[in-house]
């Protein structure tokens, strides 16, 4: 066992070697009109050498073919590790500084300060308890609209392709747009009509969150409709009339028959939806701009020591919104930069329980 894991490590660190050996072996090749992958394999050579030789530096298949995939990889990876990986490493020090923008490259290193004032920032749970809410019913309404769609335009309808175009057509507008043509939409156009309609659903914490999910549902139930359209098409339909001679109902068939079959597309498509609605920033911005206001729950208030004192928070600042607001409108971006490795942790481990919890339920369909 140890042995393996010390040759992965060998493997690896050839890996990387891998380009600056090939410039030295098409030079050394130059100069001295050798080859310098043609190696003597009947010397007899240490484990590490031989493994070497013959998965990486020799002339075997395996060799040239593991040459080939880091020749073509690492120009992609090296891009990846300076721009993200790097910048996360990066972003994970200056979540541990006084970083403000304002003393960039004078930062000091505070270690855990920001997180331990984190844990202590009401506004920064009842916006996180927010975007748990709102996410639970997006996903909820997103995909249930979207499934009801694909289900509808896979049918036999004279403008089926039509239909799909119009219902994926809202998904190429950008959030911020969508957010004031809605906003006119339920402070202008729904109100004039009166009676119930009088009030904005914007003016309220609770309604307007309800606004956000209709807004977000348009946009974003049309991509998710043509995952579902992928895997309805994909159902054989000999089982469909199958079922229905044996006298299986509609909802029979959907439910034994269609669901267990495309239950890879609902994996996909939570998951999609799950990860949208926690960054959820443009529209939020252009519709409430994160208001209306609204007192802190009382349950809330109490794990926060706050006694009888309620304060005021804005109902729809989800996490990506008092993330910016903190780092860009307060200039605390250390602080910021905390609540985002936060953010980062929780989101992660959200999708990876989602995930797990969609394969099991697959296996159960």
């Amino acid at each position: 066992m140890i042995e393996r894991v010390f040759l992965s490590i060998v493997s690896l660190v050839m890996f990387l070697l891998t380009p600056f050996v090939s410039i030295y072996a098409f030079v050394f090749k130059r100069i001295t009109k050798k080859d310098f992958y043609n190696f003597d394999m009947t010397k007899n050579r240490s484990k590490v050498m031989n493994h070497i030789i013959r998965r990486w530096w020799g002339i075997s298949d395996t060799a040239q073919k593991n040459r080939t995939f880091a020749l073509f990889v690492m120009p992609t990876l090296f891009a990846f590790s300076l721009f993200v990986m790097f910048t996360f490493a990066h972003g994970i020090y200056l979540s541990m500084t006084n970083w403000t923008g304002l003393n960039t490259g004078k930062e000091i290193f505070t270690g855990l300060e920001n997180y331990k004032e984190i844990f202590g920032d009401y506004r920064f749970a009842y916006s996180l308890f927010r975007t748990a809410s709102y996410a639970l019913i997006s996903i909820f309404v997103i995909n249930i609209v979207a499934f009801f769609l694909a289900m509808m335009v896979t049918q036999n309808l004279k403008l089926k392709n039509l239909y799909r175009a119009g219902f994926f057509l809202p998904n190429l507008i950008g959030g911020l747009v969508l957010g004031y043509i809605w906003q006119f939409v339920f402070n202008k156009a729904i109100v004039s009509l009166g009676g119930v309609f009088a009030t904005s659903i914007l003016i309220t914490g609770n309604t307007a969150l309800m606004g956000l999910v209709i807004v977000v549902t348009w946009q974003y139930a049309g991509y998710i409709m043509m995952i579902y359209i992928a895997a309805l098409q994909n159902v054989p339909q000999d089982l469909i009339e199958a079922s229905k001679i044996d006298g299986a109902n509609a909802w029979q068939r959907l439910k034994t028959v269609t669901m267990p079959l495309v239950a890879q597309a609902f994996t996909v498509a939570m998951f999609l939806t799950l990860v949208t609605s926690f960054k959820q920033f443009d529209t939020i911005v252009s519709l409430t701009q994160g208001g209306p206001g609204t007192l802190l729950p009382e349950w809330l208030g109490q794990m926060f020591g706050l006694g009888t004192f309620t304060p005021v928070v804005n109902a729809n600042e989800l996490i990506a919104m008092n993330i910016y607001r903190e780092a860009f409108t307060n200039y605390q971006l250390g602080v910021g930069q905390a609540k985002a490795v936060i953010f980062f942790g929780f989101l992660v481990a959200i999708s990876l329980l989602q995930v797990y919890y969609n394969k099991r339920k697959e296996v159960e369909l």
